[in-house]
């Protein structure tokens, strides 16, 4: 796919403000997070486009070489493989800092999952990677909370060599082909571009005698087993972050967090909507004339009588305030809404037609009534 113009992508004017910039890519980052388009590549494209564009357009210098030279001014500094690092800052200063972090697994940040290692953390590993884990829970259970056991594997430090990756008795030494520094540079054009060590991947030392159990990777793999609490009222697509739980890091600092992302089946009667929930509820054509008292069942489990005035419409909502689902962390609940459907018998027998015309005639029935204005309904 051709590279499209970076005022184009973000849609905005080529004498835009930092502001304006910002606000366009929340737009497009929001829309096209791969959070919400999992497995659709298009939008991991256009998201991969804009952080591109905002790469660019955000800072000045290589805005003004942009507008300056186009994609020629910018190639090694904002287009093509990028160090993302400072647009992850801004992203976290944008959407909170929880945004997009760790909810790829066996991945750190969300630049680590769409780019490789580019942004984000480096190879050298600043923290172990976070994990996630999907967890599929019932309505029931999004109402009233519960409890679930959940396994899954992850990298923790080898016991062996403590996490080290060295054998007993031995050690590391300097790398010689970045001599420490975990860096090394080449000429591209007019600019130096930093990679990772190839050789160390990033550490700046080189194990000399690998550890037996681990392979010199200084963690191995395990399955792990924990007890997670729901709370009542959790939405479909929350996090609930597990502190430590993630992949071990190899080289001693703490390790990554593990991120258990919750998905809530469809029930059978209710539908939500954020705290509230609605449902239909039949009624007979004749409770629908005269009135009438119902029983309704709320999400809770809860019984509770409905008076239905007399004339009531089918369509007609009804409002059940504190019956809707627990809010969070708050002392209170979301509002039902009943919606009442009157039911008309497909099966009508002779007496029944008989009192139905007497009413009709009684109330005056025009049997040729003239449309309504649509502007009416």
């Amino acid at each position: 796919m051709a590279k499209r113009d970076y005022y184009e992508v973000l849609g905005i004017e080529k004498g835009a403000s930092v502001d304006e910039i910002k606000k366009a890519y929340r737009k497009l980052a929001l829309k096209y997070h791969p959070d919400k388009n999992q497995g659709n590549a298009e939008a991991e494209e256009r998201f991969k486009e804009a952080t591109e564009a905002y790469e660019v357009l955000s800072d000045s210098s290589k805005r003004q070489n942009y507008d300056q030279f186009g994609f020629a001014g910018v190639d090694g500094m904002g287009g093509g493989q990028h160090d993302y690092s400072s647009v992850f800052r801004e992203f976290s200063d944008i959407f909170g800092s929880g945004f997009g972090g760790g909810g790829f697994s066996g991945g750190g940040s969300i630049f680590d999952a769409l780019f490789g290692r580019a942004g984000g953390r480096q190879e050298s590993h600043q923290g172990g990677e976070d994990l996630r884990y999907d967890l599929t829970i019932s309505f029931q259970d999004a109402v009233h909370g519960t409890k679930e056991t959940i396994s899954y594997q992850r990298y923790i430090s080898c016991d062996t060599c403590h996490g080290s990756g060295a054998a007993s008795g031995s050690g590391k030494k300097v790398c010689n082909t970045c001599g420490g520094n975990g860096q090394v540079r080449r000429n591209s054009g007019l600019f130096s571009v930093a990679t990772t060590c190839p050789s160390c991947r990033g550490a700046g030392m080189i194990i000399e005698n690998p550890c037996s159990a681990c392979s010199g990777n200084g963690v191995v793999k395990k399955k792990t087993t924990l007890n997670i609490t729901i709370p009542a009222g959790i939405y479909d697509g929350n996090r609930i972050p597990v502190r430590g739980k993630g992949n071990a890091s190899s080289d001693g600092y703490p390790p990554g967090d593990l991120y258990v992302v919750i998905r809530v089946k469809e029930d059978k009667y209710f539908e939500r909507d954020n705290d509230d929930v609605y449902c239909v509820i039949p009624i007979s054509i004749t409770q629908a004339i005269l009135g009438s008292s119902i029983t309704v069942s709320t999400v809770e489990g809860k019984k509770i009588k409905l008076e239905i005035p007399s004339g009531t419409q089918s369509g007609k909502i009804f409002r059940l305030r504190g019956h809707g689902m627990p809010i969070p962390n708050r002392n209170r609940s979301g509002d039902m809404y009943v919606k009442i459907d009157v039911s008309i018998p497909k099966k009508v027998g002779s007496k029944e037609k008989k009192l139905l015309q007497e009413l009709s005639e009684r109330m005056g029935e025009d049997l040729f009534p003239s449309p309504i204005p649509l502007k009416d309904l």
